[in-house]
């Protein structure tokens, strides 16, 4: 297991807006209302951002991949177990209209044929004929074709080049959705193009969700810009890697900005049922570490919850 921190270890690397966030809490969820006066809300439900997985490479005990969902309609990555975490949650993979990838690592990548296996077949089958708009980074399409040639010869041909909008642009609205997106580098493994994505809201909400990063400038130069910040914490505190943030990580950013709503997937840690894995480390209360199946909810009046499983 070390081995593959250790390789993440291998190289060293060196608009906004004011947002006022108050902490409330009871059992069942931890809420925050924001005071930033700019936020326009509408009167409606506005947004919910469900994490399908939560765990590193290693889906950890009680952790499947990383993985979230945006308003049931905009997906981030497609891990190999894609399939199963959008069924759990009652999801058809051809509702799907958008899916925004930060980098190709296998534990974000490999999901993708069996994703437009579902589609192609079971997508008609379900009353489902959608295009699918993938966004990614220049070579995305090849790479993630390839996939698909290997695991499926000849059978994804079609929706690979008819149910497929590939868009290569770094910024831009998410088309039939209320979002819109930036896509910015970050430190990570040099060789799987890594990025984030800011995604703002129509309402002024915005969620910096930085895809799988150590500590950069692209994150803390975005972060005042957000409500929310969504950070990986891939490796516990034994491990210095300048592409994966640990709990010492965590904790400094969130000092650094206490008005932002800080938040930790990609977790290397077990889930607080499993009795096997890495301890869960104790971080402050004001760090939401985020378990499968818990979801980010934007309420009609701009208040941001965090809903457990």
């Amino acid at each position: 297991m070390y081995g593959f921190f250790a390789l993440q270890s291998a190289i060293s690397i060196p608009n906004v807006r004011e947002s006022i966030v108050a902490y409330e809490s009871n059992v069942a969820e931890s809420s925050w209302r924001s005071k930033h006066q700019g936020l326009v809300c509408i009167p409606e439900f506005v947004a919910e951002l469900i994490f399908l997985g939560t765990g590193n490479a290693f889906s950890p005990p009680g952790r499947m991949h990383s993985l979230a969902l945006l308003d049931g309609e905009i997906l981030i990555d497609a891990p190999p177990t894609v399939i199963p975490q959008l069924r759990r949650a009652g999801v058809n993979p051809s509702q799907l209209k958008h899916l925004l990838f930060t980098h190709w690592h296998a534990d974000h990548t490999f999901g993708f044929p069996f994703l437009m296996l579902d589609r192609e077949k079971m997508g008609p089958l379900d009353g489902y004929d959608g295009v699918l708009e993938v966004h990614c980074r220049p070579g995305g399409r090849e790479l993630l074709s390839g996939l698909c040639n290997t695991g499926f010869p000849g059978s994804l041909d079609g929706i690979l080049s008819e149910g497929i909008k590939w868009n290569k642009s770094e910024s831009g609205g998410l088309d039939g959705t209320d979002w819109s997106f930036e896509r910015f580098p970050v430190i990570h493994s040099p060789e799987t193009d890594p990025h984030g994505y800011s995604l703002a809201h129509r309402s002024g909400i915005r969620i910096l969700h930085c895809g799988d990063s150590g500590p950069c400038q692209e994150i803390e130069d975005r972060a005042s810009e957000s409500e929310i910040v969504i950070l990986e914490m891939g490796v516990p505190d034994f491990v210095e890697s300048p592409f994966h943030h640990n709990p010492s990580d965590v904790i400094s950013f969130s000092r650094r900005h206490p008005e932002i709503r800080t938040m930790v997937t990609h977790n290397y840690s077990k889930s607080p049922e499993s009795k096997q894995g890495f301890d869960i480390p104790d971080l402050p209360d004001e760090i939401v570490q985020l378990n499968d199946g818990d979801s980010i909810i934007i309420e009609n009046d701009c208040s941001i919850s965090v809903k457990k499983a």
